[in-house]
């Protein structure tokens, strides 16, 4: 018998199977995806590999094949649903074999876990009143003191507990294994995150729009596998995933929950864990490696039904996987900023295909994609219009700092925002300020007119970079540049700026402006631990602050009944993101804040500060209104020819000689112009990346745009054989990212 294996070295040249014949003596043991290690390169270095395939063929002469060293003993065998789904992301993602495999099991390798032996009696009670004699006459304390604590609890006590106590020491515990009396049972004592569990959250039931949706996803589930659940925030989307989940246990199967962040993991889990108890598992970066695995392992064992968490929760060992549901399928942390380059919502979409399963996507602002696919009848388009309960939806005010600037205020917060504070302070309401900063990256914009110094040519934002003194505006898509302007390009006003605050500079500005108001700020900074995301989150809960400043981390899927007041600080940071998706961005942001406010009895308001209240982004998310932002954006997105309505292949070059890495890129772009000459696929670039240097290695970009997503993919293959081919590019290293998200 032969063996199929992929080394584990993730290298473009071995990304390919090597055969070794199999030992007698592990015939029996070996299957596909198991870790093996191997004999490999000068000298017969022992390497890891994986098991692709066992045969009986024989690639080359017997003679010449070498042996198979041996099973890794810590290692983790890939399920053959994983191995087959590695497959389909090396082909899809342009990826090495390895590099899928190393994707798909997120914890490969054992960790020693926490074996706890238990002690408990064995004899029945006249023959241990026998013994208990003959250890009085022999004067045998210890013994007789562990048979009477062992009565006291017949299921069994642990050993370290007796030892510790003084009871009997571990010697004499055995001797009376050895004689009969007593039995010793080792258990695995699973390490398991502390979650308290909320015990108002078990007793909800589902509305009428609720129990509709439920039925239609339901019923549809065979013909409509896919289904995009679009409800208004607060509408119980995480009702409508209880109740699913509950029915596909009930088949004797499995689920898993994705989540964009782990700041949504508590929240989250204390739901789950309420309705489903110990059958709930989770999975993310922020376990140890001793926690990851024995999450994986319980969900290897059908220990748990539900696996709960961000993108690596995708890969759980389930054998009976029966639903996927994406919470939050908008956000762009589904999407993986290392290779494979995938998007987690189609990898889930593959897996649920290849194991008959049915995915959920759910949001209060869906992503323009997954709308536009509803739309067009590829998944199936269910909708929750109204909050769940009492809620309702919060009051929503525009205030354009243009003019707080024009009479006299400077401060950071406007003049309504300052008077909301005060009062829901004066009512002992919680207030939730918002930080937009995601996806700003340098741009310079205007203080009077609030617009942004755009590129010519592809209409989105210019970036600033720095050379010395000097500021150059660049476009990350085309590479247009030009010198930074010193008065506004549209109106002529000299008040042009990189408006940059970041969240400590908000939250000294509030205890300044509110002395008697108790602040907890969430960000990158204050939750570096493990479990800060938990503490700053229940503190707020429990009303120990007024008021809670913080990032994007703070304005998705958290339910704080007494916030009345939500306050977007600098709206625009988000809009000229030089990215053709940041009108979506702000959308989604604005949206997902304005939903944290009035969720309870109590109505909400919310206060948008903005230069640009009349862009449509912000005004469709101030009246909550996503459809009218989605025929505008669609709009904008066919005229450009941007995904959904076209495809884009992103191809990111980085290497460490800035002349070779530019040389590269204009060869690789003259092979894609011919590789493209029918005139289906355009070829932009190649320009700097957003981050054009990064540890003294240096960035660019080249992008492929056209209608078909299979054309741009036979382009990409077309690229990976002429880079292999070449040796020139052995010092660049090369990634392919379909529909980028960035």
């Amino acid at each position: 018998m032969y063996a199929n294996v992929i080394i584990d070295i993730s290298h473009e040249r071995l990304d390919r199977t090597f055969q070794y014949e199999v030992p007698e003596e592990l015939e029996g043991e070996l299957c596909p995806g198991m870790q093996v290690y191997v004999p490999f390169g000068n000298g017969n270095r022992r390497r890891k590999g994986y098991v692709l395939e066992l045969t009986c063929e024989a690639q080359w002469d017997p003679g010449r094949i070498k042996k198979l060293s041996g099973i890794a003993s810590k290692g983790i065998a890939a399920e053959g649903t994983l191995v087959a789904l590695a497959c389909w992301l090396k082909e899809e993602y342009g990826c090495t074999m390895i590099q899928a495999l190393h994707t798909v099991m997120p914890v490969r390798n054992r960790v020693g876990g926490n074996e706890k032996v238990y002690v408990r009696l064995t004899q029945e009670e006249q023959r241990l009143r026998a013994y208990e004699a003959l250890c009085g006459k022999r004067h045998y304390t210890a013994r007789l003191r562990l048979i009477d604590r062992l009565k006291a609890c017949r299921e069994g006590v642990e050993m370290r507990e007796l030892t510790s106590q003084g009871i009997a020491s571990s010697a004499v515990i055995r001797a009376l294994a050895e004689q009969g009396i007593v039995s010793l049972t080792s258990r695995t004592a699973y390490r398991r995150p502390d979650i308290r569990l909320d015990p108002e959250y078990g007793k909800k039931k589902l509305n009428e729009e609720q129990r509709t949706a439920v039925e239609n996803i339901w019923e549809n589930r065979e013909e409509r596998p896919v289904s995009l659940l679009y409800g208004v925030t607060g509408s119980g989307k995480t009702e409508v995933y209880l109740e699913l989940i509950q029915r596909t246990i009930a088949l004797g199967q499995q689920a898993i929950v994705l989540i964009p962040e782990i700041a949504m993991t508590y929240q989250t889990l204390v739901r789950f864990y309420a309705r489903f108890q110990d059958r709930v598992s989770v999975m993310n970066s922020r376990l140890s490696a001793g926690e990851r695995y024995d999450q994986f392992e319980r969900a290897r064992k059908g220990e748990v039904q539900v696996m709960i968490g961000p993108r690596s929760a995708l890969f759980a060992p389930f054998e009976n996987l029966g639903l996927i549901i994406i919470d939050e399928e908008h956000e762009g942390a589904y999407k993986s900023e290392q290779m494979p380059r995938y998007h987690a919502r189609d990898v889930a979409l593959k897996r649920a295909q290849m194991c008959r399963a049915f995915v959920v996507l759910g949001s209060a602002t869906p992503s323009v994609d997954s709308f536009w696919l509803a739309k067009n009848g590829v998944y199936q388009l269910v909708r929750l219009s109204h909050r769940a309960g009492s809620g309702r939806l919060p009051q929503v005010y525009v205030e354009d700092m243009r003019r707080e600037l024009k009479e006299g205020n400077r401060s950071v917060f406007s003049r309504r925002l300052r008077e909301q504070i005060e009062g829901c302070l004066g009512r002992g309401e919680q207030a939730m300020l918002f930080l937009n900063r995601r996806g700003y990256s340098g741009v310079l914009s205007c203080r009077s007119c609030g617009e942004a110094v755009k590129c010519p040519h592809c209409d989105v934002a210019l970036t600033v970079h720095r050379q010395g003194d000097q500021r150059k505006l660049v476009c990350h898509y085309c590479g247009y540049t030009r010198e930074a302007p010193s008065v506004c390009p549209a109106c002529g006003s000299a008040y042009l700026s990189e408006l940059r605050a970041g969240t400590q500079q908000i939250e000294a500005l509030v205890k300044a402006e509110f002395p008697g108001a108790r602040v907890l700020r969430m960000d990158m900074d204050t939750t570096k631990s493990k479990h800060d995301h938990e503490k700053i989150l229940s503190a707020f809960g429990k009303g120990e602050a007024d008021i809670l400043v913080g990032t994007q981390m703070i304005v998705k899927g958290h339910d704080f009944k007494n916030v009345t007041l939500v306050g977007v600080m600098a709206a625009d940071m988000s809009l000229y993101a030089g990215d053709y998706r940041s009108s979506e961005r702000t959308f989604q942001l604005l949206t997902q804040a304005a939903g944290r406010a009035g969720r309870g009895e109590l109505p909400g308001e919310v206060t948008i500060q903005t230069y640009q209240p009349e862009h449509y982004g912000i005004q469709t998310a101030a009246a909550q209104d996503y459809e009218s932002f989605y025929e505008r954006d669609i709009a904008y997105r066919r005229v450009m020819n941007y995904p959904p309505c076209g495809h884009m292949l992103a191809v990111l070059a980085s290497c460490k000689d800035e002349g070779h890495l530019k040389e590269a890129l204009e060869y690789l772009k003259k092979v894609a112009l011919r590789i493209c000459r029918n005139g289906e696929i355009q070829v932009i670039g190649p320009a700097p990346s957003s981050i054009y240097r990064v540890k003294d290695i240096y960035r660019r970009n080249l992008f492929l745009k056209g209608d078909s997503l299979d054309r741009l993919s036979a382009a990409r293959r077309k690229l990976e054989r002429y880079l292999e081919a070449n040796p020139g590019f052995d010092s660049v290293q090369i990634q392919f990212d379909p529909d980028p998200m960035q």
